[in-house]
C-alpha cells in the first residue's frame, strides 16, 4: 500500500508543480473579464503576463470597458500593437503589490512606462480615478485587483515637456504667445529642438521683448524653425544631414568630437520621448536664414548673367535688404537672346546703362501674380513703368513672358522671364531718359537737383537700398533744394519723373 502511495505521488507531483495560477488564469476563469481576456490575447500579452513575474494586475471588467466611448474598443483591438497594448501595460505592475502594501497618494510605474497614483479615502481604494472592487486575488505569479474603469495612460506631448521644464520658461512663454501650443499638443510626430532661457538670454538686449510684441510675425517663424514633422531621435541623426523645418527652410547637422549640432547649437540633452515626437535641449536660439531676391538669382542656374550684371552694378546689397521687393528676373537666354555685344557692352558700364535696366526690373513691393491685372502699369525702381499683358497665351511684362510665377523670399517676390526689359519699350507712353545731377555728393543737410533743360519741374522721390521710400517732393528750375537733414546717414536714389521725363542718381547722405 505504502509503495502504490508513493507511486501515485510520483506521478501527481509533476502535475502539482506545472499546475500554476497566472494573472492570465484569474483573467480567462473570470465571467467578467471577456473584453480583458480578448485584448490580452489580441495584444499578445498573455505569454508575457503568464511568465514568472511576478505581476501586479488592475483588471478592469466588461462594464468597465462597455463604458468607454461607442467603438473605443473595437478600434483598439483592430490595431492591437498599438493604442490596445499600450493601455494594457498601463495596468500592470512589474511586482507583486497587495492591497496592504498601498498608501494614499503613492505613485507607482507601470510596464507602460506611465505613472498611477493610489488614493485611498473613506469611499474606498483608486488606482487613478478607478475603484478597487475586489482585491488580491492572488497568482503564483503576482495578484489581480478588480476595478471598476478602464485606466487610460496621460499623453504626454512636446510642449507638455516644454512647460514642465524649470528651464524653458521663456520657450514656453513665446509657444503661448504664438498660439502653437495647441498645434504642437497634436499627433505629430515633431521633433523639437528647444533652447534654453539661457539662449534666449544671449540674444542682443530687447530682442525676446520684441518677438513676443508681434506673436505671429518674426516669432513663430522663428520656433516653427526649430521644429521638424517626424520624431527624429539622436541615433537618426548623421554628420552633414539637411531636414526641412515646419518654416519650410533646412537645419543642418554636424557631428563632431565637440558634440551633436544643429546649425550652431549644441544638443545638451537628447531624447526626451513624449508621445507625440521627442525633444532635444539645445544652448542657442535657431535663426532662420533670410532668402532674398538676390538668393533665388544666385541660385539658379538659369540666371547667370543675371547674377553677374546685379554684381557688377553693386546692386546685391540693395536687393539683398528687407525690401520688399518684385524682381523680373530675365534667364540667360533672354540676356544671349540680346544683339551680341550688348551684355559686355553693359557690364563695362556697370553704374550706367547696366544699373538703369536692372532697375527697370524691379518694383519696389511685394507683387504676386495674382495681384496681376491686364493693362495695369507698375512703376519700376528706375522710374519708368512697366506694363501688364494677361492673355490666353499667359502673362506678359511688357513684351517678356512671365514663364515661372511666384518665387517667394524673405525680402519679396521673383517672377522668371524669358526676355530683357529694356526702359523705353512698353506699350505705354514713352518716357525719355534725361540727365541729371544731385549737388553735393555726398549732401549732409542739403543736395540740389539740377534738372536738364527739357524739364522745367518734376517729382522726386528718394528710396533706400531696401527700396523704400522715405521722401517725396516736387522740384522746379528755381526752387530745386532738398532739406535731407533729418534723412539717416546711407546711400540713396533720387529718382525724378514727370509725365515726359525720368532719371535717376545714387545719392550719398552723410
Amino acid at each position: 500500500m505504502k509503495k502504490f502511495l508513493q507511486m501515485i505521488y510520483i506521478i501527481i507531483l509533476p502535475m502539482i508543480l506545472v499546475a500554476q495560477t497566472t494573472v492570465v488564469d484569474i483573467v480567462v476563469g473570470s465571467d467578467d473579464h471577456n473584453t480583458l481576456e480578448a485584448a490580452v490575447i489580441a495584444a499578445d500579452l498573455a505569454g508575457t503576463l503568464s511568465g514568472d513575474g511576478p505581476f501586479t494586475l488592475f483588471a478592469p471588467t466588461d462594464a468597465a470597458f462597455a463604458a468607454l466611448p461607442a467603438g473605443t474598443v473595437d478600434e483598439l483591438l483592430m490595431d492591437p500593437q498599438g493604442a490596445l497594448k499600450d493601455i494594457l501595460l498601463y495596468h500592470a505592475l512589474s511586482g507583486d503589490v497587495r492591497s496592504s502594501d498601498l498608501i494614499d497618494g503613492q505613485v507607482a510605474t507601470t510596464i507602460n512606462g506611465k505613472d498611477i497614483t493610489v488614493t485611498i479615502n473613506a469611499e474606498g481604494v483608486f488606482i487613478n480615478n478607478a475603484l478597487v472592487t475586489v482585491a488580491d486575488i492572488a497568482a503564483d505569479n503576482g495578484v489581480v485587483h478588480v476595478i471598476n474603469a478602464v485606466l487610460l495612460p496621460p499623453t504626454t506631448t512636446v510642449v507638455d515637456v516644454v512647460v514642465g521644464s524649470d528651464d524653458h520658461n521663456t520657450l514656453e512663454a513665446a509657444v503661448i504667445a504664438a498660439d502653437l501650443a495647441g498645434t504642437l499638443s497634436g499627433d505629430g510626430p515633431f521633433t523639437l529642438f528647444a533652447p534654453t532661457d539661457a539662449a534666449f538670454e544671449a540674444l542682443p538686449p530687447g530682442t525676446v521683448d520684441e518677438l513676443l510684441m508681434d506673436p505671429q510675425g518674426a516669432l513663430i517663424d522663428i520656433l516653427l524653425y526649430h521644429v521638424l514633422a517626424a520624431d527624429v531621435r539622436s541615433t537618426d541623426l548623421e554628420n552633414g544631414q539637411v531636414a526641412t523645418t515646419l518654416n519650410g527652410k533646412d537645419i543642418t547637422v554636424e557631428l563632431s568630437p565637440d558634440g551633436v549640432f544643429i546649425n550652431d547649437a549644441l544638443v545638451t540633452v537628447a531624447d526626451i520621448v513624449t508621445d507625440n515626437g521627442v525633444v532635444h535641449v539645445i544652448d542657442a536660439v535657431l535663426l532662420p536664414p533670410a532668402i532674398t531676391v538676390v538668393d533665388i538669382v544666385v541660385g539658379s542656374d538659369d540666371h547667370n548673367t543675371l547674377e553677374a550684371a546685379v554684381i557688377a552694378a553693386d546692386l546685391a546689397g540693395t536687393l539683398s535688404g528687407e525690401g520688399p521687393f518684385t524682381l523680373f528676373a530675365p534667364t540667360d537666354a533672354a540676356f544671349a537672346a540680346l544683339p551680341a555685344g550688348t551684355v559686355d557692352e553693359l557690364l563695362m558700364d556697370p553704374q550706367g546703362a547696366l544699373t538703369d535696366i536692372l532697375l527697370y526690373h524691379a518694383i519696389s513691393g511685394d507683387i504676386r501674380s495674382t495681384d496681376l491685372t491686364d493693362g495695369q502699369m507698375a512703376a519700376t525702381i528706375n522710374g519708368a513703368e512697366v506694363a501688364v499683358t494677361i492673355n490666353a497665351e499667359g502673362v506678359f511684362i511688357n513684351d517678356a513672358k512671365v514663364t515661372v510665377a511666384d518665387i517667394v523670399t524673405d525680402n519679396g517676390v521673383v517672377h522668371v522671364i524669358d526676355a530683357v526689359l529694356l526702359p523705353g519699350t512698353s506699350s505705354s507712353v514713352e518716357i525719355e531718359e534725361i540727365t541729371m545731377s544731385v549737388l553735393p555728393n555726398p549732401a549732409n543737410e542739403y543736395f540740389e537737383i539740377e534738372m536738364d533743360s527739357k524739364m522745367k519741374e518734376a517729382s522726386f522721390s528718394l528710396i533706400d537700398q531696401t527700396g523704400r521710400t522715405v521722401m517725396n517732393g516736387r522740384v522746379t528750375k528755381q526752387n530745386r533744394r532738398v532739406n535731407v537733414s533729418e534723412i539717416v546717414s546711407g546711400t540713396y536714389y533720387v529718382l525724378l519723373r514727370n509725365n515726359h521725363y525720368s532719371s535717376y542718381k545714387k545719392l550719398v547722405i552723410n
